[in-house]
């Protein structure tokens, strides 16, 4: 195999770049639009949500300077009106900021501001330890592209903070995963029968990884409690977990993942969060 059909495919919040400071911002943000007994309400049940996801370790460089950091794992509280978990601490954001009336337009304002703050201090974010040269070893026989929903406002300057400059081969910003990864996966050449192998790496399975399972090619979901529907085809708690599956994978010559089977077709949901 070599570096035009080998491909590796990465998303950047909660996977490159981890964190919640963007979180915390875009939940100052959307407070911003309430009244001051309802903005400390909100802002007290949001910081608690968000600290209580826990936060990846180990981390190297970081953009901004890193805030506190809270220990251990617990579930994203409250369902949307759909019925359905947060996706992720924006989603989870999202959902409680609806419930204190936030409306759409203050939250799209919110989110923007959550990303011209990225990488800063008031939205501080870290580089998992080790990815850096990872990636280096890695591209001398796979392409790195990265994928995520986000806008492209202060990504090169994080990139860059966070040590990763010059390590991608391509980014691709607004992508509108899940769906959206379609066009993605046609542009990269990721078929059900090649003529690229790929292995995407993310933290949303329904984003991520979800699309590229479909098509047959191996997922790895950075989770401490995957959601049930997942069937990726490694799970770690955090990236640097995955360094000796994914030097592996590269080197693979051909075979979807040396230690693990075929990863099985997935159904890609419809649902869509602009972290990612």
């Amino acid at each position: 195999m070599s570096r035009t059909d080998t491909l590796l495919l990465l998303d950047f919040d909660g996977t490159v770049a981890v964190g919640h400071g963007p979180v915390h911002a875009y939940a100052r943000a959307a407070a911003s639009s309430l009244d001051p007994d309802a903005r400390r309400a909100f802002l007290a049940e949001a910081t608690a949500a968000v600290d209580a996801l826990g936060d990846p370790a180990p981390t190297g460089h970081t953009a901004g300077r890193a805030a506190g950091r809270t220990a251990g794992r617990a579930d994203a509280r409250g369902a949307s009106a759909d019925g359905l978990l947060p996706l992720d601490g924006y989603d989870l954001v999202r959902v409680l900021a609806e419930r204190h009336g936030v409306g759409p337009l203050a939250l799209s304002a919110a989110y923007l501001a959550s990303r011209h703050a990225l990488g800063t201090d008031d939205a501080p974010v870290s580089a998992p330890l080790g990815l850096a040269a990872v990636l280096a070893e890695v591209r001398t026989e796979a392409t790195v592209v990265l994928a995520t929903n986000a806008p492209a406002i202060r990504l090169p300057e994080t990139l860059a903070a966070l040590g990763l400059a010059g390590l991608l081969d391509g980014v691709l910003t607004e992508v509108g995963k899940p769906a959206g990864m379609a066009a993605v996966l046609d542009r990269l050449g990721v078929a059900p029968a090649g003529p690229v192998r790929a292995l995407s790496v993310g933290d949303v399975w329904a984003n991520d990884l979800a699309p590229v399972a479909a098509r047959g090619h191996a997922t790895a979901l950075i989770s401490r409690r995957p959601p049930p529907e997942a069937r990726p085809t490694w799970t770690v708690p955090d990236l640097p977990a995955l360094y000796p599956a994914l030097r592996e994978w590269v080197r693979a010559d051909g075979r979807t993942a040396p230690s693990q089977p075929q990863p099985q077709p997935a159904r890609v949901p419809a649902r869509v969060t602009t972290e990612g």
